[in-house]
């Protein structure tokens, strides 16, 4: 018996395992049946509890416990182990089945502990600190003047009842996140205008779910993940309304949403409340309606003393300065680079250091350690382009040295020669294209904005730190070199020429020449740029014997003087810019470049086109616009049938084209060229008419050669034709203008008698502008029996008309035909030396939308309004109150008069007036227009102190509210004498 016991026990010991292995095999089913019920207990609880939290929380100034936080998450988590075991069992193997009961039971007894703690007694919610005051850490705001004037501009705004929802935005590092926690803690401070500030950390993308989650945990409540957005939002939107006075912040944002499909109330005077957010995409800021405040970079005086704070460098020895101060430049007024470089540079004594700094700095592709944290910010913005295109936008620009503007037109061209604006239907198109991709890096704070004085000389600049981030993510590859603006006077050696090159870009340096044994193992070449060396005389033939590949050729601004034959046998070569090259004699055969797309020769030295340009039927591009070229020989344009911009103008005085030729060239967009005389530009005329499809951009001479300030670029062009030497009259070549024509000068011509003679010219009534000059048969504008109208007129230019002696054949209003010149906003009058009176009170009077007059070295001239002793009953019963009034006028200019005697006699009433200008008028002293009240809108009065000093006012105050516009200026004869008019 004793034996017996231990052999039982051992028994027990191994039947119980075994026992246990088929109760576990045989109850997976009643397991799970158990499992699923507590679960659904689990469950039930839970969504008690958030029931009970919804209705604690519409409480203002309410948090949820932490603990009930704690095990909310803790059943959202067990709900979803629980559902992933039951997947398991679902596809478990029969010998399984046993490990799988096990962890039911398990599980089991997981839940049943959870439901119980669940159990809560006490209220779930507490008492938030009061308005949610919970101040957020910062470091303190950089750059004193730009950063404070940004801040102070936020701060106007939320004080502003006015203004509910606003958006700060400015690319990565700017201090856009530092700006807004301080005006948040400012917030909590310094006003009791708000009781609730919310702060939203949205980062990187975020879905509407993870919005409405990161906006619940803000405002201490929870969310239930199987729950529908919607369902989620009006929760979210319930509590969030009964939260007045309150300001919610959303920082870091990448893309617009709508507020309701978070769940937050629009902002409004019901609620008091407002919205702010903080982005690097202007684009953000525009959709979602905000007010929108860009933060903007340092000032360099503000840059250097952050960095001289921040690398402790209060007293600093004489030989490291200029350094120091290069190394904050690199830093190109970023405060992010600024503070991390300064603090990685603290305690550097050793002037070899600094300069090992600066020259990693400078190195883009490799770069200083601390930097690249600063790169990869970037980087962000860089990666989160949803278009290849874009990023290859950049890239392009990034070809271009430090803080250079470059003009949008030029980079869309290079654009469209790299291909990464694809082919298109038309060049304005491609270039409309171009266009909305700079936009969108604009938005993107990844380009700046560069405005010039016309809307087409728009222009895009590249923050340096963009530039070293972008060259330094596709430098890596080795397929990129960049070497712009480093004052190179070599090219660099072969070590930098690897096969792997894609693209290589050294222009605007002080490269001259290159040595005849380079030839440059580059099999994969797409884009050589070696633009704007003006020293660069002389390449060697074999230098492009290994770049079969090369597409683009930029050798614009260069001094080279023979292209090498190894050009002819670049089949691959799509672009090929020669621009300003002003030297080169020699152009070997273009025969073989039949993919050849772009050819510019604008002022190259060439005296005859290359050889080979009638084979190249893939042209788009030709400009030929060089005083060089001795003559176009005909039938060339005839095989260039793709042509879509063409320009001849400015070629020679013998460079004229046909106009079958250019007639033929039924994709032509853009033109510029000189016919031989009407009869041929008729016969291009009548054609485009006939096709129904004109160029959308022209600049045309018809007859003579003559010299006219001309701008090379198409924007420059609008429709514009001008006549030189030309008669214009009836007969077999009557004057045929296009459809659509906007500008018409006619130059010494005959047949022109008045403005009637061109009114009858069919589209002349579509003109906007309008120039005669030399033409000796002109004595009038127009006729009083005429049916003149030119509605559509709107600048009206009359230059050395030695016969003409009045607007109109019979003076006054009534000769005016209705409408004639409805339109018309600027009227100059230039060295027309018979004129004695310019206007009659009527005529002005119908000139409603004048808003230029200016009458320049008219020796004649003595009147600009005056009555005429001609005038009827009927002109001189005129309401005199409105003859005298003229709203639109706003410059008024007066120059080398010298029998001028009255600008009117009476008052005149310019509400519009900006600018008089009066030189050379010393018979004149007197000016009409009205002192009360001074023209709300004037700017200047310049003339001479003398002529200003001799005026005669009509009322004793006058002087004294003039004043403070006049603004002393000596004569400048030469301005008025050279000035395009």
């Amino acid at each position: 018996m004793e034996v017996l016991g231990p052999i039982l026990e051992i028994v027990h010991i191994m039947l119980d395992p075994i026992a246990k292995y088929f109760k576990y095999h045989r109850g997976v089913k009643k397991y799970m049946m158990i499992l699923h019920k507590k679960l659904e207990e689990l469950k039930c609880r839970k969504d008690d509890i958030e029931s009970r939290l919804n209705i604690d929380l519409l409480q203002s100034g309410k948090t949820l416990k932490k603990e009930v936080q704690l095990w909310l998450d803790g059943a959202c988590k067990i709900i979803s182990q629980v559902d992933s075991l039951s997947k398991e069992v679902g596809d478990m193997k029969y010998l399984s089945r046993a490990h799988f009961g096990k962890k039911i039971t398990v599980m089991i007894k997981v839940v049943d502990e959870h439901h119980r703690k669940g159990d809560f007694v006490d209220r779930l919610v507490i008492d938030a600190p009061t308005g949610n005051k919970v101040t957020l850490p910062t470091t303190e705001l950089v750059g004193k003047s730009t950063a404070r004037r940004n801040m102070e501009q936020l701060w106007d705004c939320l004080m502003d009842d006015s203004c509910r929802k606003i958006g700060v935005y400015g690319m990565g590092g700017v201090g856009k996140t530092t700006m807004i926690k301080l005006i948040h803690n400012r917030l909590l401070e310094e006003t009791n205008k708000f009781d609730n500030v919310i702060w939203v950390s949205v980062s990187k993308f975020a879905s509407v779910t993870q919005l409405q989650d990161k906006l619940a945990r803000a405002i201490g409540v929870c969310m239930p993940e199987n729950e529908s957005e919607m369902v989620r939002a009006a929760k979210l939107f319930a509590m969030i309304r009964t939260m007045k006075n309150c300001v919610l912040i959303f920082d870091d944002v990448w893309e617009a949403f709508q507020l309701e499909d978070v769940g937050i109330p629009e902002p409004g005077a019901d609620n008091k409340s407002k919205f702010v957010l903080t982005t690097r995409l202007a684009d953000v800021c525009l959709r979602m309606g905000c007010k929108q405040i860009k933060a903007e970079l340092l000032s360099e005086e503000e840059a250097w003393n952050l960095f001289v704070e921040k690398a402790s460098l209060d007293v600093i020895s004489p030989h490291i300065k200029p350094i120091a101060k290069e190394v904050a430049k690199q830093c190109a007024c970023l405060p992010l680079a600024i503070v991390t470089i300064a603090r990685s540079l603290k305690g550097v004594t050793e002037s070899c250091e600094w300069r090992n700094a600066l020259e990693e700095l400078r190195d883009s592709t490799r770069g200083h350690h601390d930097m690249r944290r600063v790169l990869e910010q970037l980087k962000f913005s860089y990666n989160h382009l949803d278009d290849e295109k874009l990023r290859n936008c950049l890239l392009y620009c990034a070809l271009y040295p430090e803080d250079f503007s470059i003009r949008r037109k030029e980079l869309i061209e290079r654009l469209i020669a790299g291909g990464v604006i694809d082919r298109m239907c038309s060049r304005r198109a491609a270039f409309d294209k171009g266009h909305a991709m700079l936009n969108k890096l604009e938005k993107a704070c990844l380009l700046e904005c560069v405005m010039k004085k016309s809307e087409d000389d728009k222009q895009v600049k590249m923050h340096d730190l963009v530039r070293d981030m972008v060259i330094h993510v596709n430098g890596i590859s080795s397929r990129l070199m960049v070497k712009s603006g480093m004052h190179l006077r070599e090219i660099p050696d072969g070590n930098y020429w690897t096969e792997d090159l894609e693209m290589v870009s050294l222009m605007h340096n002080y490269i001259s020449g290159i040595p005849s044994d380079v030839s440059p193992m580059c099999t994969r070449i797409s884009t050589l740029l070696l633009a704007s060396n003006h020293c660069l005389t002389m390449i060697p033939d074999p230098f492009f014997m290994h770049m079969a590949t090369l597409e683009v050729l930029d050798l614009s601004d260069t001094s080279i003087e023979a292209l090498p034959n190894s050009i002819s046998k670049l089949g691959k070569l799509s672009a090929l810019l020669l621009r300003r090259c002003a030297k080169l004699r020699l152009i070997p055969s273009l025969e073989k470049l039949i993919l050849l797309r772009k050819l510019d020769l604008c002022h190259a030295g060439i005296k005859e086109i290359p050889q080979g340009l009638e084979m190249l039927f893939n042209l788009r591009y030709l400009n030929l616009h060089t005083p060089y070229l001795e003559f176009l020989p005909c039938g060339v344009l005839l095989k260039l049938l793709n042509l879509q911009e063409l320009i001849t103008f400015g070629a020679s005085k013998t460079s004229k084209v046909k106009g079958d030729e250019v007639a033929c060239l039924r994709k032509l967009e853009t033109f510029s060229g000189q016919f031989y005389n009407i009869h041929e530009f008729n016969i291009f005329v009548h054609s485009i008419s006939t096709r129904g499809r004109e160029p959308d951009m022209y600049f045309i001479q018809v007859g003579e050669y003559h010299t006219v300030t001309f701008e090379e670029e198409p924007e420059s062009f609008g429709k514009h034709v001008k006549l030189v030497k030309c008669f214009i009259g009836r007969g077999d070549d009557e004057l045929v203008l296009p459809n659509g024509i906007q500008s018409l000068d006619i130059h010494d011509c005959h047949g022109v008698a008045s403005l009637c003679d061109i009114s009858s010219l069919n589209n002349a009534t579509d003109l906007r502008s309008l120039e005669i000059s030399k033409c000796d048969d002109v004595k009038y504008a127009f006729h009083a029996s005429s049916s003149t109208c030119f509605r559509s007129l709107e600048s009206l230019r009359l230059i050395d008309l030695l016969n003409f002696v009045s607007l109109s054949y019979k003076a006054g209003a009534a000769a005016l035909p209705n409408d004639m010149f409805s339109n018309l906003k600027s009227f100059r009058i230039h060295r027309c030396p018979n004129i004695k009176r310019l206007f009659t009170p009527g005529l002005l009077l119908q000139l409603h939308s004048l808003s230029v007059i200016e009458v320049t070295f008219c020796p004649q001239m003595k009147d600009i309004i005056a009555e005429d002793s001609d005038e009827s009953i009927e002109n001189h019963s005129i309401d005199m109150k409105k003859t005298t009034n003229h709203p639109m006028l706003r410059h008024l200019v007066l120059c080398e008069l010298p029998k001028l005697k009255s600008i009117y006699t009476q008052t005149l009433h310019c509400d519009s007036l900006q600018v008089i200008e009066v030189f050379g008028c010393p018979r004149l002293n007197r000016i009409p227009f009205s002192p009360s009240p001074v023209p709300s809108n004037l700017d200047k009065i310049l003339a001479t102190k003398e002529w200003w000093e001799s005026l005669e006012w009509d009322q004793p105050n006058a002087k004294t509210a003039f004043q403070p516009y006049f603004k002393n200026c000596i004569p400048q004869k030469l301005k008025f004498k050279n000035r395009s008019i």
